[in-house]
């Protein structure tokens, strides 16, 4: 059975973020020692990002505030709130972009009655809640009460497939299923000042966005489907356990992100595409440049670069990624969903068409090392007016969290 992806749609805080700006105040702050302030120079301005947006106003040199939590602009220093006031923030600022991107996402199949949508799942790793961000959706865009749930938490940057997968499965499972993605994650809650490497290079990475999907196994959407879901596998490389992890500590969650996860990638990037490639053995038989379009997870420059290196990948390949990471940054689980969206976008190129249509292998990692991927097949162009640059105030009014 096809399964297809109908619509996919994007959305982002309004609260832009200069990554030069950002890398003064963070560079600026007094317990910082002096590795502490090479390190932010360098991760900041090796990063490949320009802009980034965040759901934390105050962030910015331009909101003021009476009582500020993360950032007081007078003495020009980051303060470090509690895990509890930065997750208060999460309940209410990521329900915005949950339900902002689900409507959008809605809206962009006509066709489609919201009684239609039989299935939910709802992803992110930057906060917890309950009633949580699926009855949210529910509530707001005025579903189905009856609609099955699902919310995978805490998984990283990678579990865009694992609910990309489940849809598939339950659209096979059920020829009439509608299933609503989404992914929303705030992970500019979590910044602050430190000496320590893996918090400064998350500083400098991480932002807030949302994207939305929705998934059906109804011929009818093949007129209209954007994506064909063909095959998705797992993989978990034999080292890197301690490498990427993502933990919960008093003051936010604490990100672990060492300077061997490119090495672990480049040495294993290759064995974790095997299992994927050998589900269609002439795409396993072609170059890795013959496949047309590469959606790579833009967890770093560095990854990206190991990643095309060693895969002998084009420039014009990696552009959705290098797209994405400087313009949004890196936004967990939604980000390559927005690469996606960004391939979706691009005219076709005449020369490199791999056989048996215009193919798309997708990648992304996480704590692990885990290695998530998927082969789709994009069936048309994107239709003009893209979300991606929307800001959630743009594509939905605010909701409220009571």
């Amino acid at each position: 059975m096809t399964v297809y992806v109908r619509s996919l749609e994007t959305a982002v805080p309004a609260t832009k973020l200069i990554q030069t700006e950002a890398r003064d105040v963070f560079a600026a702050q007094p317990g910082l020692n002096r590795l502490g302030t090479r390190l932010v120079s360098t991760c900041f301005d090796s990063a490949a990002i320009d802009t980034r947006y965040t759901a934390v106003d105050e962030l910015t040199n331009e909101f003021r505030s009476d009582n500020p939590q993360f950032y007081d602009r007078d003495s020009g220093l980051l303060l470090n709130p509690s895990t509890k006031v930065r997750n208060d923030i999460f309940a209410r600022e990521a329900t915005r972009l949950f339900v902002g991107a689900a409507r959008s996402a809605v809206e962009a199949c006509p066709e489609l009655d919201l009684l239609d949508i039989t299935h939910l799942v709802t992803v992110s790793c930057t906060g917890f809640f309950n009633p949580g961000p699926d009855y949210k959706i529910v509530r707001e865009l005025g579903l189905d009460p009856a609609v099955q749930r699902y919310h995978l938490g805490f998984m990283g940057c990678y579990a865009a497939f694992p609910a990309l997968r489940a849809a598939k499965l339950f659209c096979e499972a059920d020829p009439d299923a509608v299933v609503l993605v989404v992914c929303a994650e705030l992970c500019s809650l979590h910044v602050r000042t430190s000496n320590d490497p893996d918090t400064i290079m998350g500083s400098a990475l991480f932002a807030d966005g949302a994207a939305a999907a929705v998934v059906t196994a109804n011929p009818a959407a093949r007129n209209h489907a954007l994506l064909q879901l063909d095959h998705f596998e797992t993989v978990l490389t034999p080292v890197g356990e301690d490498s990427m992890a993502w933990n919960i500590g008093d003051n936010g969650f604490e990100m672990v992100l060492g300077n061997y996860v490119p090495h672990i990638i480049d040495d294993h990037i290759v064995g974790a595409l095997q299992p994927l490639l050998a589900r269609e053995p002439n795409l396993a038989a072609l170059p890795y440049t013959g496949i047309t379009h590469w959606a790579i997870h833009p967890g770093g420059r560095s990854i990206l670069d190991k990643v095309q290196s060693r895969l002998g990948l084009t420039d014009e390949q990696l552009v959705p990624a290098r797209e994405v990471l400087r313009n949004y940054g890196n936004m967990s689980s939604a980000t390559v969903l927005f690469v996606l969206r960004h391939i979706l976008e691009q005219d076709t190129p005449e020369q490199g068409r791999d056989t048996g249509g215009e193919r798309i292998c997708s990648m992304a990692f996480g704590p692990g090392l885990t290695v998530e991927t998927a082969l789709l097949t994009k069936l048309r162009q994107a239709p003009p007016g893209s979300s991606r640059d929307a800001t959630v105030d743009q594509v939905h009014q605010e909701v409220p969290v009571a």
